[in-house]
């Protein structure tokens, strides 16, 4: 199971995903580490079981037993966080800012891995699931830690490829290509 399985199982109106998939996993400013747990953070994220059998096999056989944990730590931190931080920008009522969360968070300081790592992929879960204010968190805490613009590009891109793979495989189990 892997990359190249996923990028064969995509139809010929996604060609520019088949494509993508594979440049985003050869060609990236990412170390291995941060590559492969950005991969499977967004496959969590984006909830496709294609794309989580795929690439999760891979993922573990390019982590150590540490960063594959802090991966899916990432993705099920953010899978709450996201959607409680994006509820109070949505609100845009100050007062909620100012209440505590009261949700536990503890993985957040101490992953596991590099901070950086697990800031990136918290960056890809949150690009995934669409929540703005943790996108910024995380960008400036990356920022703060001198963190490279094309790196942080590198896990959006990462991200947002696995999710449009995800779908995409998901509706052809649903409604598969006739043309």
């Amino acid at each position: 199971m892997s990359v190249e399985a996923l990028r064969a199982a995509l139809p010929e109106y996604a060609k520019d995903l088949r494509l993508n998939l594979g440049s985003v996993t050869s060609q990236s400013h990412l170390t291995e580490q941060q590559l492969w747990g950005t991969v499977l953070t967004a496959a969590l994220a984006s909830r496709g079981r294609a794309a989580i059998a795929e690439l999760e096999p891979e993922a573990r056989a390019h982590l150590s037993a540490q960063a594959y944990r802090a991966a899916k730590t990432a993705a099920a931190l953010m899978a709450m966080n996201n959607i409680y931080y994006r509820s109070l920008h949505l609100l845009e009522d100050a007062e909620y800012d100012r209440m505590r969360a009261g949700l536990r968070m503890n993985a957040i300081a101490n992953p596991g891995v590099e901070k950086v790592d697990f800031e990136l992929w918290s960056l890809a879960a949150s690009a995934v699931n669409g929540c703005g204010r943790c996108l910024q968190a995380h960008e400036h805490e990356l920022r703060g830690r001198e963190v490279s613009r094309e790196v942080i590009q590198d896990a959006i891109r990462i991200a947002s490829v696995v999710h449009a793979v995800a779908v995409t495989l998901e509706s052809e189990e649903l409604i598969p290509a006739t043309v």
